[in-house]
C-alpha cells in the first residue's frame, strides 16, 4: 500500500465557551486532491454533524475554499462550520485576530476571528436575506409530532434562507418544544423546491432577552443539530420581518446535553452570526 501524505486536523467545539458543549466540528486542512467520495467517507467516519475540508481558493478574493459535509452529502453553506473552519485556520496560520472570505457553495462570506486566549470569538456575514413562502400550522405541527395547540398563536411559519433554507417554526411554549420529535419525511414533505432545509422549532422569549430552539434536518441520516448558525440566521431574518427586531440571543442543543449560545444581528440586507469556539484536538488523518 502506497504512502499517504498526513493532512493537518482540527477539532472544535462552536457555540460554546466550553470544550465538550456547543456543536461540534472536524476541519482537515490542505485538502486540495481529495474527492467527494473521500471526503463524504471521512465526514461519515467522524459521525458529527458537519465535518470541513480546506481548499485552496478558486476566486481570487476568497482566502481559501470551505467545503462541508453532512452525513450525506455536500451543503452550500452552514454557519458553525464557517466560524469553526475560520479559527482552525487563524491556529494553523499562526494568527490571534484576521479576517478572511471564505468561499463556499453559496459565494463569498467575510468571517472574522479573534482570540481571547482559551477562547475565541468569531463571526460570519451570512448571505442576502431571502424569504419564502409560510407553511400552515398544522402541518409543520404534524412534522414534530406536535398538535395544533402547540403552534404560536400569531406567528406562521415561514422559509427563509441567509445561505442555507430554514423553516421556521415558533411554538407556544417550552413544554411544546420539550416534547418535539424529529419525523425527518414529514420535514422533507414540508421543504418546498429546496433541496437542503432544516426544520427550526423556536420559543420566542417575551422580553426579547433570548430564544430557545431545536434543529431538525430533513434527513433521517441526520440527527438533531446542538447549534445551527444558519438557521440562526434564518430566524434573526424572520424576526425583523415579523416584529422588527433586529438581533436575536438563540440557546440551543440544551435537550442533547450540549448547550450553545448563538448571536445573530441585522446588517443590512444580510445578517452577521457571532459565536465562541474552543479548540479541542490538533493532530493529522492519513486519507488518500
Amino acid at each position: 500500500m502506497a504512502l499517504i501524505a498526513p493532512r493537518p486536523y482540527t477539532l472544535l467545539d462552536v457555540f460554546t465557551r466550553r470544550p465538550l458543549t456547543g456543536n461540534a466540528l472536524a476541519v482537515v486542512h490542505d485538502a486540495d486532491g481529495l474527492d467527494e467520495d473521500t471526503m463524504l467517507a471521512f465526514a461519515r467516519e467522524t459521525r458529527l454533524s458537519e465535518t470541513t475540508f480546506v481548499h485552496s481558493s478558486t476566486d481570487p478574493n476568497a482566502t481559501y475554499r470551505n467545503r462541508i459535509f453532512t452525513l450525506t452529502g455536500e451543503v452550500p453553506f452552514a454557519g458553525h462550520p464557517s466560524l469553526g473552519t475560520a479559527v482552525a485556520v487563524a491556529v494553523r496560520r499562526g494568527e490571534t485576530s484576521a479576517r478572511y472570505v471564505q468561499e463556499t457553495g453559496d459565494g463569498l462570506q467575510e468571517v472574522d476571528v479573534r482570540s481571547g486566549g482559551a477562547v475565541w470569538a468569531a463571526s460570519v456575514l451570512q448571505g442576502p436575506i431571502r424569504v419564502g413562502p409560510t407553511v400552515q400550522p398544522a402541518a409543520a405541527m404534524a412534522a414534530l409530532g406536535l398538535t395544533a395547540e402547540d403552534a404560536h398563536p400569531t406567528l406562521l411559519p415561514q422559509h427563509l434562507s441567509t445561505g442555507l433554507p430554514a423553516l421556521i417554526v415558533p411554538l407556544r411554549t417550552l413544554y411544546a418544544l420539550g416534547r418535539a420529535r424529529h419525523n425527518a419525511s414529514a420535514i422533507l414533505a414540508l421543504r418546498g423546491s429546496t433541496v437542503h432545509t432544516n426544520l427550526y422549532a423556536v420559543v420566542l422569549d417575551a422580553e426579547e432577552e433570548s430564544t430557545r430552539a431545536r434543529s431538525f434536518p430533513a434527513s433521517s441520516a441526520e440527527p438533531e443539530d446542538p447549534a445551527t448558525g444558519s438557521a440562526a440566521g434564518a430566524l434573526c431574518a424572520y424576526l425583523r420581518l415579523h416584529e422588527r427586531r433586529e438581533r436575536v440571543r438563540v440557546i440551543q442543543g440544551v435537550e442533547l446535553g450540549r448547550p450553545s449560545i448563538l448571536q445573530a444581528e441585522v446588517e443590512g440586507d444580510r445578517v452577521r452570526v457571532t459565536g465562541a469556539v474552543v479548540v479541542v484536538a490538533e493532530g493529522v488523518v492519513h486519507i488518500p
